[in-house]
């Protein structure tokens, strides 16, 4: 799968299966400490998410679903 110019800002340009763009954005977000502390199911958006998500905060289960929004 080949990333939106979005989504290769955290996983890359190269294309990668779905399953290496999950685990690459799982990183960015652990990385950055982007999960809510009080809720760790939802994930809260920085300025590289922020584009993808399309708002400041997602369940994980819906950003799998817009994270195949950007994938080609």
């Amino acid at each position: 799968m080949t990333p939106s110019p979005e989504l290769a800002e955290i996983v890359g340009a190269a294309p990668l299966p779905r399953t290496e763009v999950i685990k690459k954005t799982w990183e960015h977000i652990k990385k950055h400490d982007l999960q809510d502390p009080a809720n760790k199911r939802m994930v809260n958006a920085d300025a590289k998410l922020r584009p993808i998500f399309g708002k400041p905060q997602v369940s994980m289960f819906e950003m799998t679903k817009l994270l195949n929004a950007h994938l080609r």
